[in-house]
């Protein structure tokens, strides 16, 4: 049963048609205490509702209905409708606990997916499976693990697998970000449709709509022909959005519509898209900090967060660590053709204490690094500890960073900032230093959104 709460009767009139048409129950009502008498007598599964039912516009009166609704049941999904909407006012509604947010006069395709999405997720309770049950239920393909903690996110995945709604999945480098999302995909009733992985960290502001929503011919220099962008290429599928928290304000603001709306036109284009996509996206940003601190817009935040899954640091899963040594074994016993490779009991228990800051990718680069320079088939302590490099600290007290600590494209960044520093943002200087031409280095200026004044 589907609540509607609107003063206005046309509206009622009219979302009680479009939800009859797709086979929901709905129920009308036209202020804020008939809606609570209603709650009182009967729970509904999600309710409509506008946020005025008056001559004001505030919102006021929509925001207190939703606090006093979810007093009563905290578990009933609400998704606000507004003639009147704000930025202000959406976030307001989503803080005080409302799913989505719905602008009138609405995109009857948008709306019944929120409302579809909504309810999926309202309705997949949690349960608690084994390790061994999630894997005949489920297609987790090469995601290794038996701890308690990284089970539950799992069963998460599991339950929302089916729905589109959107996930933001947290975690440092290395955890396993990109697996958990393909493995929302694959379970997916999308699953048979695209996957398309956009690295936005990897993204210049310049090119940023060219990748995402395409181009047409002639739209800028250098455009000889006309260009698919990765939402087009989604369509159907999933889209998942890695190192979001890289995007500068302004792509952020490019993003949010076609996260909104579903729709976006190419480059060079007055056309309007429409898309069918879901979005996951992924970051090793504390993104409700940079919200608060002004770097990464509050709207964006609420609108790719519906779902958020918080993956464990290797650390946190130690006892997860030989079952991953022992996967990354077996596959290098066959790809380099030593079936008597293994590692000694004292060895992995060695492994185990270790702090992995690069998490998963570090274990198994050292794992395999070991393998190639170890020409002996049984690892013990002291291979591992050999290739487990240490910082190898300069004069003046700098560090490279273990091998797994960082990516190539931080490690990138990190070069220019100090070089630009070091020659006092002399571009010339710079470019000579780095080996690169001064072209290159505006491009990579551009992409890391670095300044030639100060960075």
């Amino acid at each position: 049963m589907i609540l509607i709460v609107d003063d206005d009767q046309a509206v009622l009139a009219s979302l009680r048609f479009l939800l009859r048409q797709h086979d929901y129950d709905c129920a009308c009502v036209k202020g804020h205490q008939t809606a609570m008498d209603f709650i009182h007598k009967q729970r509904p599964d999600l309710v409509l509702m506008d946020m005025n039912f008056s001559v004001k516009t505030t919102g006021e009166e929509g925001l207190k209905l939703l606090q006093e609704m979810l007093k009563v049941d905290a578990s009933i999904p609400v998704i606000l409708m507004t003639g009147w909407a704000s930025l202000d006012l959406a976030i307001r509604g989503m803080k005080a606990g409302a799913r989505d947010f719905v602008s009138k006069p609405w995109d009857n395709r948008n709306l019944l997916k929120s409302i579809e999405t909504t309810l999926a997720v309202s309705q997949h309770q949690a349960v608690t499976l084994s390790r061994q049950c999630l894997d005949e239920q489920y297609d987790f393909g090469h995601i290794i693990g038996e701890d308690k903690g990284f089970v539950q996110i799992l069963e998460s995945v599991a339950r929302i697998a089916q729905t589109d709604a959107s996930v933001l999945i947290l975690g440092e480098n290395g955890t396993g970000k990109e697996l958990i999302a393909e493995a929302l995909h694959q379970n997916s009733l999308r699953r048979d449709s695209s996957f398309v992985k956009v690295n936005l960290g990897g993204i210049s502001n310049s090119l940023f709509e060219s990748e995402l929503f395409g181009h047409k011919k002639g739209a800028y220099t250098g455009a000889a022909y006309d260009r698919e962008g990765r939402f087009s290429l989604a369509n159907g599928g999933t889209i998942f959005l890695d190192e979001i928290g890289e995007l500068s304000l302004a792509s952020q603001v490019k993003l949010l519509r076609v996260l909104q709306d579903q729709s976006f036109e190419a480059l060079g284009s007055s056309q309007t898209q429409k898309v069918d996509v879901r979005v996951i996206s992924a970051t090793n940003r504390d993104l409700s900090e940079e919200v608060e601190q002004g770097t990464f817009r509050e709207d964006l935040f609420y609108r790719i967060n519906l779902i958020t899954l918080k993956l464990p640091a290797l650390r946190e899963r130690a006892g997860d660590i030989p079952l991953l040594a022992a996967f990354y074994l077996e596959n290098l016993r066959r790809l380099y053709k030593r079936p008597g490779l293994c590692i000694k009991d004292s060895a992995m228990d060695w492994l185990q204490e270790q702090s992995f800051p690069g998490n998963i990718r570090q274990l198994k680069n050292l794992v395999e690094r070991t393998v190639l320079m170890t020409a002996k088939d049984r690892l013990e302590i002291d291979d591992f500890r050999l290739q487990l490099n240490k910082p190898r600290r300069s004069k003046d007290g700098n560090a490279l960073p273990e091998v797994g600590a960082m990516t190539l494209e931080e490690i990138e960044r990190e070069m220019i900032v100090k070089a630009m520093k070091h020659h006092n943002h002399k571009v010339v200087e710079v470019a000579g230093a780095l080996g690169i031409t001064r072209n290159a280095l505006y491009r990579r200026l551009d992409k890391y959104n670095l300044s030639t004044k100060g960075v």
